[in-house]
């Protein structure tokens, strides 16, 4: 008899993909309990097999069950193996990509969410009492590096990316960090593309409009470290229709595409 009771009798009445389902249900178990670490390697699958009692295929099988999850991701040749990634924004925005992109939800509907739930969390974060050992020093870090970066387009966005995912972060609710950032996480991604393509172009916003940008989320950053939470929520809200203004303009009719885990690298932050 093993861990998960799967003895060779067991195996003769459950179907092969059935088998597989119950692997990778205690394999995610311990993902998520924290007994299998973040970046750890799993064991060799011969090793897994003779643990679990399990046929290589129904092995193989529950591996590719919690890759699609992004739960692991497997390596193939000499140096193969199964890494281990805990539960992330990633994971979670490209199963609501994949879910939005069978609905043939546009880009400007995934704007419209953002315009109310981040305006949220900046008044969220600016009623925290531990917000000036918390998340001000971040933000303010943040803006240190937008500012040494004004030149270049691309990596001007993708800071201020930062900036958002730390208003989002620093409102101090769980749930609400992890439903707005895979929103914003599926923002980042067409945000990117458009900072990336505009660049590409020469159409990229001008070092005007970028100090503009910059001033705001000073300000904004401000707000939050004055406690004003009704100034945070305007100011939020204001500068998200602004910046939105120019993704939108590139395609505001453009599906939502899901991307996987894998292309996106891993995230920033995990919710």
């Amino acid at each position: 008899m093993t861990a998960l009771g799967i003895g060779p009798d067991s195996r003769r009445r459950l179907s092969a993909p059935r088998i597989a389902e119950i692997v990778a249900d205690e394999l995610r178990r311990q993902i998520i309990d924290g007994e299998l670490a973040d970046g750890a390697l799993l064991p060799r699958q011969e090793v897994l097999v003779e643990q679990f009692n399990v046929s290589l295929v129904s092995l193989r099988e529950a591996l590719r069950i919690l890759e699609t999850e992004g739960l692991v991701s497997v390596r193939r040749g000499n140096r193969g193996g199964a890494v281990v990634h805990a539960p992330a924004k990633t994971s979670a925005a490209y199963m609501l990509g994949l879910l939005l992109q069978s609905e043939s939800v546009v880009v400007t509907d995934l704007g419209t969410a953002l315009l109310e739930l981040e305006p949220a969390c900046a008044a969220l974060a600016a009623g925290r009492p531990d917000r000036a050992d918390t998340i001000v020093p971040e933000l303010k870090e943040g803006n240190d590096a937008m500012a040494a970066h004004l030149e270049d387009g691309p990596e001007f966005t993708e800071i201020g990316r930062k900036f958002h995912d730390l208003i989002v972060r620093g409102c101090g609710n769980r749930t609400i960090i992890a439903v707005v950032g895979t929103v914003e996480t599926l923002w980042t991604n067409h945000e990117q593309h458009w900072a990336d393509e505009s660049a590409a172009k020469g159409t990229y916003p001008s070092l005007a409009k970028r100090r503009a940008v910059l001033n705001t989320h000073v300000k904004l950053t401000e707000m939050i470290e004055a406690g004003d939470a009704d100034r945070a929520r305007r100011i939020a809200a204001r500068h998200l229709s602004d910046t939105q203004s120019h993704v939108l303009a590139a395609g505001p009719d453009q599906r939502i595409y899901a991307v996987s885990p894998q292309a996106l690298g891993r995230p920033r932050y995990k919710s």
